[in-house]
């Protein structure tokens, strides 16, 4: 059975259309179209760009595209850098991303109504706390000792004027 990249070339030579034609059509780079068609998939980056550019490759052609992609996923698995998915996650996670993680899980609307909870108490309590250290306090304690002044010193206002 010929493989993907001799059945997309066939195929566009059968239609007589030229590489740069088909990189027109499709918008696939023209190295890519290339790369297709002689089944160099190292130029990819990652098997889901390989399979779309297959398959509007193969829309363009009037191919099946089922089966195309049934071969090329056959393909893919023989080659060392294509046969397993990519990695979903990195090697390590740092505290950043623990923390990120754990504040992404948080019901903020939960989070937020407890937080008001929180500050209203704790307003409560410092209103309280000066409330009593007001009150309990003598205003007259503090105060130097007072020097007795005759009632009439002579400063005295004068009467309104009706």
């Amino acid at each position: 059975m010929p493989t993907v990249a001799e059945q997309l070339r066939h195929a566009r030579e059968a239609k007589k259309l030229t590489v740069d034609q088909v990189a027109d059509l499709t918008k696939i780079r023209t190295d890519h179209v290339r790369a297709l068609e002689e089944g160099d998939f190292g130029a990819f980056s990652a098997t889901v760009y390989i399979r779309g550019s297959v398959k509007l490759y193969a829309g363009l052609l009037k191919l099946d595209a089922a089966p195309l992609l049934a071969a090329l996923n056959a393909e893919l698995k023989a080659t060392e850098r294509f046969s397993e998915p990519p990695p979903l996650v990195e090697t390590k996670k740092t505290f950043v991303d623990t923390l990120i993680l754990v504040l992404a899980k948080l019901n903020w609307k939960m989070g937020f109504v407890g937080i008001i909870a929180m500050v209203a108490i704790m307003v409560l309590i410092i209103f309280f706390w000066a409330w009593r250290h007001h009150k309990g306090g003598d205003p007259l304690k503090n105060l130097p000792p007072a020097v007795y002044q005759p009632g009439n010193s002579g400063d005295t206002l004068p009467l309104p004027k009706h």
